[in-house]
């Protein structure tokens, strides 16, 4: 016999949603399961639902008003979704009266509310969660992104009068001298972490968030508190080596059912496998307030453009469908990459043959690269590239971890030379780059200017190579960029299939001015590009033989 349907609204949106009248992803339905689940067997672990609790939270957002937009001076009405996630952290409680969740983790698509919701949610343990001199942070690596928020929650406390009445805002300062308690924005950038003791946590687009130290002193310094709570809302990232996606992954196991976790709440919600992003009936899935503060003509709009302008599809699947997506901005197309592999060649058969080289050499410590590119000596033949890729062989696992790559199984295959000891030996990349000179026609061999070194030097003054600068702005990076995504996109740019070439294609994101002129952007893209730095400079100096060879100038 089915248990009698609970008509509480956190209990009716999880109902809905398993029997499929809300459009929702697989990990939204298993969020709503377990709930449900554990209304019937949560007592057997000591979990209650305390529905007068839920209640008391969600009735709390009515006394909040919107401070701006088209719904400016209106009551905070929560949407469904809203008051499930809003319930369930509030309503759940252990045997001991304390608040089931620790940490609850808000994962939606932009323009879902959810900066809004978590402003309320901040306020809410500021002002009526019981907690004796309750100190809240809305927290970020950045100040500005932390302040973004908290201004969300002053202006609710100034557009609300009843709370206006109680709280005094000084600054960035929410506070109530009568509890002693207070609500701040802080960031791991000139802000002090020392003597903190918070009750309520806000990790606004943890995505974000670049390193975990800031998680880590704040998860630290809630452990003095009787039930503190670590809100996490953001939107699907690209770093998959972050805190962000290392949290992700938790609450995924969790949901569905692969780790036990009873003080973890998760709503994610996003496509599934198999969605595809411009299929406008799985929308819902990642925009719980579609038809509400998301417009479906506006979806359509961006999808539209995302078609047309393959740059902006990572950037539309992961804002506006939540999806985790590979790289900050699509650039190379790695569908396309993989195809410019289809065309098979040796080094043996570009013997003799005229190229152009790029050489990026990166700190002392990190991974160097060389690439050969060789124009087509006959209709129909692609652009070849051969990469050389050098690392120091010192602390290899360490370095594999941090990057998440299979570093010793490249060096076994030969796709990677290790050099002996913490730094690069540039010795090792000196006697390569002769002997590639000795089997190539270098015509020219470009590095970065301004990190000239020994090595470049003898090169040029003792062995004779023509060696040249190559600036790395958008003078001379974009247009032997451009050529690279007419290359791979045209699949005219075999490339030998080299894993780490592939690894550094999937990283790269590029940065982009008023003019449209574009170049890689070694601080956005997700891990190292060296290689795919190489092949661009590699690719310029051919374009400029090209020019001088029509009759054109060279201009240094």
């Amino acid at each position: 016999m089915n248990p009698p349907l609970a008509r509480d609204p956190v209990s009716v949106y999880a109902q809905s949603v398993i029997a499929g009248e809300v459009v929702a992803g697989e990990l939204v339905r298993h969020a709503c399961q377990r709930h449900l689940d554990d209304l019937q067997s949560g007592k057997s672990r000591g979990l209650r639902f305390d529905l007068k609790a839920a209640e008391k939270a969600i009735k709390f957002f009515a006394l909040l008003h919107h401070s701006k937009g088209e719904w400016a001076g209106q009551s905070f009405e929560l949407q469904p979704w809203q008051q499930f996630v809003v319930g369930s952290v509030f309503g759940w409680k252990r045997a001991d009266g304390r608040r089931r969740y620790t940490v609850a983790h808000v994962e939606v698509a932009r323009k879902n509310g959810k900066s809004t919701l978590a402003a309320g949610i901040g306020l809410y343990l500021f002002l009526l969660d019981g907690e004796p001199g309750a100190e809240v942070y809305t927290v970020a690596t950045k100040r500005d992104q932390a302040k973004l928020t908290h201004e969300e929650s002053k202006r609710m406390v100034k557009a609300s009068p009843h709370l206006a009445r109680r709280v005094t805002v000084y600054r960035d300062n929410l506070n109530v001298p009568a509890t002693s308690s207070k609500y701040e924005p802080i960031c791991s950038e000139g802000d002090s972490l020392d003597g903190l003791n918070p009750s309520g946590v806000i990790a606004d687009e943890l995505h974000a968030w670049k390193q975990r130290l800031l998680w880590d002193v704040m998860e630290t310094a809630t452990g003095a508190r009787r039930q503190p709570l670590f809100l996490v809302t953001t939107t699907a990232g690209h770093d998959r080596k972050g805190i962000w996606w290392e949290r992700r992954e938790l609450c995924v196991k969790m949901l569905r059912g692969l780790v036990e976790n009873d003080s973890l709440f998760a709503y994610i919600a996003t496509l599934d496998e198999g969605d595809e992003w411009d299929d406008e009936s799985v929308w819902a899935k990642a925009n719980p307030c579609l038809g509400v503060t998301v417009r479906v003509e506006e979806l359509r709009e961006k999808a539209r453009e995302a078609k047309d302008v393959p740059g902006k599809q990572n950037p539309f699947k992961r804002l506006r469908l939540n999806v985790p997506t590979d790289q900050a901005d699509l650039w190379l197309n790695m569908d396309h990459w993989d195809a410019c592999g289809k065309v098979d060649f040796s080094e043996t058969d570009l013997q003799g043959r005229r190229c152009f080289s790029g050489l990026d050499l990166s700190a002392t410590t990190d991974l160097s690269s060389l690439c050969h590119v060789f124009p087509p000596e006959a209709e129909q033949e692609p652009w070849k590239a051969v990469w050389r890729f050098w690392l120091p062989g010192d602390d290899l696992h360490e370095r594999a971890k941090r990057d998440g790559v299979p570093y010793q199984l490249w060096a076994q295959q030969g796709w990677l030379t290790l050099t002996d000891g913490p730094v690069i030996d540039y010795d090792v990349i000196e006697r390569q780059v002769l002997a590639d000179a000795q089997r190539f026609r270098i015509e020219s061999l470009a590095f970065d200017r301004y990190l000239a070194n020994q090595l470049t030097t003898r090169l040029l003054d003792h062995h004779g190579l023509p060696v040249v600068g190559f600036g790395q702005g958008y003078l001379s990076m974009s247009g032997p960029s451009k050529e690279l995504e007419k290359l791979v996109v045209g699949h005219t740019l075999a490339h030998g299939n080299n894993p780490v070439a592939r690894w550094m294609a999937g990283c790269v994101s590029v940065r982009v001015d008023p003019a449209g002129n574009v170049k890689p952007d070694k601080s956005t893209s997700t891990s190292r590009i060296d290689g795919i730095v190489a092949l661009v400079m590699a690719l310029g100096r051919a374009m400029v033989a090209e020019v001088v060879s029509d009759g054109g100038y060279e201009v240094w």
